[in-house]
């Protein structure tokens, strides 16, 4: 940990977690007062942040007004540097004062961002019940022009994701050449070429 940056003497946020029975995360915070609550503007390093190459950030720094005031202005700074901003919503119901506050909230920056990464959880309460396995009802409620790639992760069973046409098709392509190569032996033959590649992911998709 980097604490280069520690500028005062204040309490951190804590948070017990306890693992259920069918292994999902059970959370109890104890966040008032923390220090990210009291982050200003004035606090923040310019410099370090048009440094980064991504800016990565969660939805509870937007919960109390001054330290979401300091979160816009990083975003503008790291946007304007061409930074990368990758945003986890993170979603912390019980820090929030109501489920409509913490939607409005996580969604209130989302059309600004470049990666995306949510739960099927997250989903269903963003989009208030709906169904976060349909394919065109992700896209239609929670990807927007400017996104690069949104990635959907599913608990234990690994993750989904949803890019623009052209990155869809580039990864497609991806894909299917790691999964040609290892059905020869050996480097030479397992060369493959860009016919062979489209062949099969037209029979792929068929």
């Amino acid at each position: 940990m980097d604490r280069e940056f520690i500028s005062r003497n204040l309490k951190i946020m804590h948070r017990n977690i306890r693992a259920r029975a069918d292994g999902e995360r059970e959370f109890l915070f104890f966040r008032h007062p923390s220090a990210d609550v009291y982050l200003r503007e004035s606090e923040l390093d310019i410099n370090l942040i048009k440094q980064a190459k991504i800016f990565h950030f969660g939805s509870i720094i937007l919960i109390e007004e001054t330290c979401k005031l300091a979160q816009l202005a990083a975003m503008n700074i790291a946007k304007n540097s061409c930074n990368i901003l990758s945003y986890d919503p993170n979603l912390k119901l019980p820090l929030w004062p109501s489920a409509e506050v913490a939607r409005k909230g996580i969604m209130s920056i989302w059309d600004q961002e470049d990666l995306i990464k949510v739960s099927e959880d997250e989903i269903t309460f963003l989009i208030e019940g709906g169904d976060p396995y349909d394919d065109n009802v992700v896209m239609k409620n929670l990807f927007h022009p400017n996104l690069k790639i949104l990635i959907v992760t599913k608990g234990p069973a690994s993750c989904r994701y949803y890019t623009k046409k052209r990155l869809r098709e580039a990864l497609a392509f991806v894909n299917e050449c790691e999964a040609l190569t290892v059905t020869e032996r050996g480097t030479i033959l397992a060369l493959l070429t860009k016919q062979a590649v489209l062949e099969a992911l037209t029979k792929h998709h068929e």
